[in-house]
């Protein structure tokens, strides 16, 4: 069965830095014909798109939200996908989720319901 694995979450000061990490693993799962997503949903809100990489391009795709602060990568060689988040602020905390679709779709990688696998997710917590 295939299982994504965030890491990296945890406490930082408004203005630094976390490394999110999603490690894919199990079944027949091949990160290099997978769109590879991070969303996040903040305490009362509703999940919402931060950043995608594109499976043969890897062209990369964020929310206006992050775009400039955060930064998405991918390692196909060892299944593993990043969220890089710098100059953090207040409204970043939430939860974190790593996300993996089919890499034939090729649109809209905003859209949660495209994306057939999840990880728990990793809580971010910014402080002032």
């Amino acid at each position: 069965q295939v299982q994504l694995r965030e890491s990296g979450g945890g406490v930082v000061q408004a203005g630094g830095s976390l490394r999110l990490s999603c490690t894919a693993s199990g079944g027949a799962f091949n990160m290099e014909t997978r769109d590879m997503g991070w969303f996040r949903r903040a305490p009362g809100k509703e999940r919402e798109f931060v950043a995608a990489v594109a499976w043969r391009t890897s062209d990369t795709y964020y929310a206006n939200s992050i775009k400039d602060r955060f930064t998405i990568s991918r390692d196909n060689a060892e299944n593993m996908v990043y969220l890089q988040m710098n100059n953090l602020k207040l409204e970043d905390t939430a939860v974190y989720y790593c996300a993996a679709r089919p890499g034939v779709l090729g649109v809209d990688y905003s859209r949660g319901g495209y994306y057939d696998y999840w990880g728990q997710g990793t809580q971010v917590t910014v402080s002032s």
